[in-house]
């Protein structure tokens, strides 16, 4: 492969998994790359080494989440307008000042007191499997424990989470065939989210409870209420990212598992290895690869000038396989210490829910270890075609069928 071979953009790409071999050329060749963009639309920047996507994630003064948004597409006007409310597109002091409505509720202290209540949950879930000795790893078990929780944390019914779960694969998944099933389909599911959440809040108005709907009603920026944008803006993120990124890691996690047995039977055998295979499964997955910041003004990044207004990529997976950092990090290693990595961002915009997580993935491995240690893959593994989120959208398990 040379660099003009490269092509960050084409989700084909990324069908297999995230093109390793093309990120290590482009950190060993030209860490500062510019992508044109052979699918319509104007070049970007490519930024795959760890301390250029640190850097970039630090200086928001520079590199602004707000300018021109932070997912990597061609916008038209009308449709990057309809995003400037999303928490991931706003910049310090506006971003502070919104962030600070949740924050209490994703903090250590209040995740921990989860622990019980999720480690119920994920046994259900399991049990829900266990006497059929095979199953869907990503729909009966790896999306169901954060779309269970998340849904419970909102204060949405239990009921509607499928319902949720394919407004986020359409929204997600927006190179995806399986997905993109009409022209304008996931602004129409952005819609039907805005509507439901809509529903919600009058429901919480009428009798608020201890969930974030209610916290979201309440609260207030500069002594205002939030207008309807954006608590609409609020619920979608916190709705759609708060089951989608950990649903792909624990099915990322699962697959590097399965595929690197020797790695499994250690945490079998040791399973006080749990935090550091947590650690290791989110950098291995990197479950959103890319997000973008815009040049506030000239500069430059790694000794190459930068104009104003043009677009960096910053693509996390890559980082995370740097090997000034992790010498040794395309071999997948439970007990990797120490673990710095990029899977949950850095800087202001580092992951909100990273606490819960962390707990949900740690507290599935621990419960389905222990039950289904013989887990193995029974079919094909399908992937999400996607440059933004490393998905995994179907994979078949057996097992040794046990009582519930």
């Amino acid at each position: 492969m040379q660099l003009a071979d490269v092509d960050v953009l084409d989700p084909d790409n990324f069908v297999n998994g995230p093109p390793h071999d093309a990120f290590r050329l482009l950190r060993t060749e030209a860490p500062v790359f510019w992508q044109e963009n052979a699918h319509g639309g104007e070049g970007f920047w490519v930024l795959s080494r760890y301390k250029d996507v640190w850097k970039v994630s630090l200086d928001q003064a520079t590199f602004s989440s707000a300018k021109r948004g932070t997912i990597l597409r061609n916008w038209s006007q009308e449709e990057f307008e309809a995003t400037q409310n999303l928490l991931i597109n706003m910049d310090p002091p506006r971003h502070t000042k919104y962030r600070r409505l949740v924050n209490l509720g994703f903090s250590p202290k209040i995740v921990n007191r989860l622990v019980p209540h999720v480690r119920e949950m994920t046994n259900r879930i399991i049990d829900a499997v266990a006497a059929r000795g095979t199953c869907d790893f990503v729909t009966d078990i790896a999306a169901e424990l954060p779309l269970q929780v998340i849904v419970e944390l909102m204060g949405v019914p239990l009921e509607d989470r499928r319902m949720i779960f394919e407004w986020s694969n359409t929204m997600i998944g927006f190179d995806d065939p399986q997905y993109q099933t009409a022209p304008d389909i996931g602004q129409l599911a952005a819609m039907q989210v805005y509507m439901y959440a809509q529903q919600i809040a009058d429901q919480r108005r009428k009798e608020p409870k201890d969930d974030l709907v209610s916290v979201l009603l309440q609260g207030e920026v500069e002594g205002e209420k939030l207008s309807e944008a954006d608590f609409n803006s609020f619920f979608l993120l916190l709705l759609v990212a708060g089951n989608e990124t950990t649903r792909n890691t624990i099915s990322g996690g699962m697959l590097a598992l399965l595929e690197h047995p020797e790695q499994r039977d250690r945490l079998l055998a040791n399973p006080a290895l749990i935090d550091t295979a947590v650690d290791e499964i989110v950098r291995w997955v990197s479950p959103v690869q890319v997000f973008v910041r815009t040049a506030t003004r000239d500069t430059e990044v790694h000794g190459v000038p930068i104009r104003e207004n043009e677009r960096l990529t910053l693509w996390y997976g890559s980082a995370n396989r740097d090997e000034e950092i992790f010498p040794d990090g395309h071999r997948f290693d439970v007990g990797r210490t120490p673990n710095d990595h990029l899977g949950f961002g850095i800087g202001p915009h580092f992951c909100l829910g990273s606490n819960l997580a962390r707990l949900e993935i740690r507290i599935l491995f621990e419960e389905l270890l222990r039950r289904l240690p013989d887990i193995e893959l029974a079919g094909q593994v399908e992937r999400l075609r996607s440059y933004f989120i490393s998905g995994i959208k179907t994979m078949p398990v057996r097992f040794t069928p046990r009582p519930a």
